[in-house]
C-alpha cells in the first residue's frame, strides 16, 4: 500500500513537471517577445530620458531637479514596457495584482510624506516656472532677497545682510511673491510736504525738472506730482517717476538721490519743507510762597 502511494506521488510530480515543461516550450516563443520588448524599452527609456535633458537644459538650472526629472521620465517609460511585457505573457492577474499592490503602497507613501511630496512637485513647477529663476530678486513670505538655488525641497534667498533665507516651495507656490528682475523699468515714490507759504504750482513745475533731469523718463512714462492733503504743518504731495531697477537695492538708490536732488532745489529757490514744532504752554503759575 505504501509502495502504491510513492509510485502515485512519484508520477504526479513527473506530470506536474512534464505540464510545466510542456507549459515552458508552448509559452517560449512569449516569453522572448516579452523579453525583448522590456529590453527594447529599457533603450527607448534612456534615449528619451537623453533627449529631455536637453530639453529641459533651457529651462531648469538646476542639475539636482533637472536630473530628477529625467529620471521619472525614464522610470515611467520602463513600466510601460514592463506592463506590456507582462500582458505578452498572458499574465492579466499578475498584472491586476501589481498595480493593485502599486496603488496601495503609492496611497501609504503618499500619506506618510505627503509635506515632503508637496514640495517635490512644487520644486518641479518652479523648476518650469519664468516667473522666477536663480539670481532674481523676490520678496515673499515676508523676506526678500536674491534667489540663489532651487531644488526639490525648498528655495534658497540671500537677504540684502548676507544672510540665507530657506523656504519651502509649497510656500512659494501658494503665496504670493514679487519679483524685481522680471522688469527691467519700476516706479519709485517719494513722499514730501512744503510750507503753507509756498506757491504750489512753483514747487510742483520745479520739482517735476528737478527729476526729469536726474531721471530721464523713456516712452509713455511721465514724473507724476501730485499734492494730497493738508496737514498740520505743511502741504503734503506725492511723486512718482521711473527708473532702471531689477533689484530692491536700485529702488532705494534711486529714492535716496531724488531726495538729495530735491532738498538742493528747494534750498536754491527758499522753499520751506517745514517739520512739526510742539508748544508747551503752562497756563497754571506756581505759586511757591502762598499765604496760609
Amino acid at each position: 500500500m505504501q509502495e502504491f502511494d510513492l509510485q502515485d506521488s512519484i508520477k504526479g510530480i513527473w506530470d506536474k513537471l512534464g505540464g510545466w515543461l510542456d507549459s515552458l516550450i508552448l509559452n517560449l516563443p512569449n516569453f522572448i517577445l516579452a523579453s525583448l520588448v522590456f529590453i527594447l524599452f529599457i533603450f527607448i527609456a534612456k534615449y528619451v530620458g537623453k533627449i529631455f535633458e536637453r530639453i529641459t537644459r533651457k529651462h531648469i538650472k538646476e542639475d539636482s531637479i533637472r536630473l530628477m526629472t529625467v529620471k521619472v521620465i525614464k522610470a515611467i517609460v520602463i513600466l510601460i514596457g514592463f506592463f506590456i511585457a507582462l500582458g505578452l505573457l498572458n499574465l492579466d492577474k499578475l498584472l491586476t495584482s501589481v498595480l493593485a499592490g502599486a496603488g496601495v503602497v503609492g496611497l501609504a507613501i503618499g500619506l506618510a510624506l505627503q509635506g515632503t511630496l508637496n514640495n517635490t512637485f512644487s520644486g518641479l513647477i518652479l523648476s518650469f516656472l519664468p516667473e522666477i529663476q536663480i539670481g532674481d530678486w523676490v520678496e515673499t513670505n515676508g523676506f526678500a532677497g536674491s534667489v540663489t538655488e532651487i531644488n526639490l525641497r525648498n528655495i534658497v534667498i540671500k537677504q540684502s545682510d548676507n544672510n540665507y533665507v530657506i523656504i519651502p516651495n509649497s510656500k512659494i507656490v501658494e503665496e504670493p511673491f514679487k519679483n524685481f528682475t522680471r522688469t527691467a523699468r519700476s516706479r519709485v515714490f517719494v513722499n514730501c510736504g512744503v510750507g503753507y507759504e509756498s506757491d504750489l504750482e512753483m514747487v510742483r513745475d520745479l520739482t517735476i525738472e528737478t527729476i526729469k533731469d536726474k531721471f530721464p523718463q523713456k516712452g509713455n512714462e511721465e514724473v507724476e506730482f501730485m499734492y494730497e492733503a493738508f496737514g498740520d504743518s505743511s502741504i503734503n504731495f506725492v511723486l512718482r517717476f521711473w527708473v532702471d531697477a531689477t533689484k530692491n537695492r536700485h529702488l532705494l538708490i534711486a529714492r535716496n538721490e531724488a531726495i538729495i536732488e530735491i532738498k538742493k532745489a528747494y534750498d536754491a529757490k527758499g522753499i520751506n519743507i517745514p517739520f512739526p514744532i510742539r508748544t508747551i504752554d503752562f497756563t497754571n503759575k506756581l505759586s511757591i510762597n502762598r499765604d496760609t
